[in-house]
């Protein structure tokens, strides 16, 4: 395993992290008890999670993967050898009513609320890395594109949601803090603020990444290595597209896109012909395809980890393994070409 330094800091995450949002849909706790034994076993010190995981959200299931998690912690009696993340939901009144109304806002209260629900659940005394899941204001996330500026006079102020978060840090039950799903100019104000008042700097940035979504290379891939704020690839498969699992309208069974078809921002006709691509590269280069795919992640030099997340222990191993392969300069030369071809067809 390889690892690097979280942000500015001290602390030494693997370049693999273990993503978890499917443990207590797709996963059962047994499954995930594994995944977490062989990955701690294999140098994965690193595991991610929300609270509002398990994906897809729902009222049922809140909260579901961090008890799992917080069991195994207790069981294995390990949690010192885990550097721990996890979110805060942000707004949404339309499709988490069941977290606090929907209309979560990043101020003292609620992420007070959020931190010590995920503290409960986890079994634990403290998280190594707090994230705010999404924006709270109206910007580009979750593959939207444009910007429609609204009337943001109800929002949390930054600062506020700093000195909150400040508040936990000094409590004890917050080591370092993280953004997901933001935009440059989110992370200069976050960091621009934090250095003003003294306040925790971002340390990662979660935002997805990968060969049909290169779109953090734009403006975020400089300020992660310039601020030291490195990126926290998720997706980095597109659903698990990249893998070729999906071509030729095929539809494993239990797969994400055969139990939640709703999910369509890789399977686009453009998405669709640069994955065909991508696979046939790694075929004739005698790769696998989805582990070509993450070793191009891995080698960024903006990357602090790439977020796996896997069903099978076939597709754990198979991911955690993509960390000894370097890829020759004519695959790196192909990849860029089917990229001047299809250039982010899943933003």
């Amino acid at each position: 395993m390889q690892y690097r330094n979280l942000g500015n800091t001290d602390t030494q995450v693997s370049v693999i992290c273990l993503g978890t949002m499917t443990w207590g849909e797709q996963n059962t706790r047994d499954e995930a008890f594994e995944q977490m034994d062989y990955a701690l076993d294999n140098g994965v010190n690193f595991f991610d999670t929300a609270e509002l995981y398990a994906i897809p959200p729902k009222a049922e299931t809140y909260g579901s993967t961090e008890a799992i998690i917080g069991e195994w912690f207790k069981t294995r009696g390990k949690r010192d050898k885990v550097i721990l993340a996890s979110k805060i939901a942000g707004p949404g009144s339309d499709w988490i009513p069941h977290i606090r109304g929907g209309n979560t806002a990043f101020n003292r209260q609620y992420i007070q609320s959020a931190l010590d629900g995920s503290l409960k659940r986890l079994q634990t005394d403290y998280i190594d890395l707090y994230q705010l899941h999404w924006p709270e204001r109206s910007t580009n996330f979750f593959g939207q594109l444009g910007f429609v500026p609204e009337d943001e006079s109800q929002l949390t102020p930054f600062v506020e949601t700093l000195e909150a978060l400040d508040d936990q840090v000094k409590a004890g039950k917050i080591r370092h803090i993280g953004l997901s799903n933001e935009t440059p100019w989110g992370v200069m104000r976050f960091l621009q603020l934090a250095e003003q008042y003294h306040l925790p700097r971002v340390v990662s940035i979660q935002n997805p990444y990968n060969l049909l979504n290169r779109s953090y290379e734009v403006g975020l891939a400089e300020i992660s290595w310039r601020e030291k704020a490195g990126l926290l690839s998720y997706s980095p498969l597109g659903f698990g597209t990249l893998s070729g699992k999906y071509l030729n309208n095929q539809k494993p069974e239990k797969s994400r896109l055969a139990l939640f078809p709703q999910y369509t921002r890789y399977n686009s006709p453009n998405a669709i012909s640069a994955t065909l691509r991508y696979v046939a590269l790694a075929q004739k280069h005698g790769l696998n395809a989805a582990q070509m795919a993450l070793a191009y992640i891995n080698s960024r030099p903006f990357l602090t980890s790439t977020i796996i997340g896997a069903t099978t222990m076939a597709q754990l191993k198979t991911n955690i393994n993509s960390i000894h392969l370097n890829l020759p300069e004519s695959v790196v030369q192909g990849i860029e070409t089917i990229h001047l071809m299809y250039p982010n067809p899943s933003p």
